[in-house]
């Protein structure tokens, strides 16, 4: 049992080392102020919303949309209701968005709608009509002057661009308040510094634009894995298109409030990395050794590490504890006692960053102070619980599976939830 504690001292430290270049980010994060952009140009945007059974939050969407601070005769909203079986078509075309629909049972995911919604549009309008696409999932709700500041970043020279991910729902419990803090960390402590230090920023599923010229290059929309935001953005990495970041713009997100559904989508994300890896790991490596690609380090270290050492972990110390258990081995203390060291290592590091974030983000985190400090001290069982997920996606086969939204609310009344 001494090799278990040796073992999981040295994944520890591996852990610590894959990491520090975070720590880095971290602190630049917090010392230095984002460059404020400005536009020259005031350019035409189609916004793209694909959409499996919403007809009771995209009506919502689509509102937030046409009630931009950005000229509205510049947007255009396109919708594919993908394989739906309720009104979203109509309550799309009510809320006044062009509409599309699809019906394919094989070519199902996020992905697939996106390239039919492409193809669409541009035999209809061309494929020069736009400058850029908006990608948003229909549970999203725009600030006000999200394609406004958007239109800054992209107008300076960025052709892809992922903006700040907030939250709906943080206050629902300690599920929704830990993927909170996870993507307001990623946005806050990873893509805030990547964008301040030159390097690349990574889209998150949504809120994300793109230049028609991309769209052109790759015929359309290209990226059919099951993270495909992620294949987005290793693609753009690889053809030496970094993804700027606009804090600025903020996008409310629904999150999952059921650990089951929250569960199966998580390890959905995690089989997703593994396909991305899968089939653009060797031309990251390559890049990253023979260009110096400091975003393909990162993009790598990002994710792999983490999957390969806790995936590793888990499994090292579940197997050592039954075979002690069966054997009766009589320094059982010593396995006990490196497992809880460790687990104690963890929670404290991510009550660390879980605190940093909602104490920096504290303004526009939308929810009453005690449900704040309740999701910080949840934390680390949102993450513990994603650990598991991630061994589930290594040894399991994962299929897309549409998530459920009913959390209709203006930007307003997110914002006056904090009061409540």
């Amino acid at each position: 049992m001494k090799t278990l504690s040796y073992i999981n001292f040295i994944i520890s430290i591996l852990f610590m080392v894959c990491y520090a270049y975070q720590a880095v980010y971290l602190a630049v994060s917090l010392l230095r102020k984002p460059k404020v952009y400005t536009a020259r140009q005031l350019h035409r945007y189609g916004v793209l919303i694909a959409a499996r059974n919403e007809e009771t939050v995209i009506a919502q969407l689509i509102a937030s949309v046409r009630q931009q601070s950005y000229p509205a005769e510049l947007v255009d909203v396109f919708v594919v209701a993908d394989n739906c079986t309720d009104r979203t078509a109509a309550v799309a075309r009510t809320a006044g968005a062009t509409v599309f629909e699809r019906q394919d049972r094989y070519a199902v995911g996020k992905g697939y709608a996106l390239k039919f919604l492409l193809h669409e549009v541009f035999e209809r309008y061309g494929e020069n009509t736009y400058d850029g696409f908006f990608v948003f999932d229909a549970d999203n709700i725009l600030d006000e002057h999200f394609i406004e500041e958007m239109n800054k970043t992209f107008d300076s020279g960025y052709e892809v661009v992922t903006s700040y991910r907030n939250s709906k729902n943080f206050g629902d419990n300690w599920i929704s308040a830990g993927y909170s803090l996870f993507f307001l960390r990623e946005a806050t402590q990873l893509n805030r510094p990547r964008m301040m230090l030159g390097t690349s920023s990574c889209v998150s599923g949504t809120g994300f634009l793109f230049s028609s010229r991309i769209a052109r290059q790759n015929g359309g929309w290209k990226h059919f894995l099951l993270t495909e935001d992620f294949e987005f953005t290793v693609d753009c990495i690889l053809h030496d298109t970094p993804v700027g970041y606009c804090e600025t713009a903020v996008i409310y997100d629904e999150q999952p409030t059921k650990l089951g559904q929250s569960f199966t989508q998580r390890a959905r994300w995690i089989k997703g990395y593994l396909q991305v890896f899968s089939r653009y790991g060797f031309k990251m490596l390559r890049k990253m050794i023979v260009d110096g690609s400091f975003a393909c380090f990162d993009m790598i270290m990002n994710n792999i590490p983490c999957l390969v050492l806790t995936c590793a972990s888990i499994v090292f110390n579940t197997i050592m504890a039954v075979a002690g258990i069966v054997t009766r081995t009589p320094d059982m203390d010593i396995c006990i006692l490196s497992v809880v060291t460790g687990l104690i290592g963890s929670t404290t590091t991510l009550w660390f960053v879980g605190g940093v974030t909602c104490l920096t983000q504290r303004r526009q985190i939308h929810a009453p102070a005690r449900k704040k400090v309740l999701g910080v001290l949840l934390f680390p069982l949102f993450v513990f619980t994603y650990a598991i997920a991630m061994v589930f996606a290594v040894f399991t086969n994962i299929e897309w599976k549409p998530i459920k939204h009913t959390v209709a609310l203006s930007a307003e009344e997110i914002r006056n939830m904090r009061k409540k």
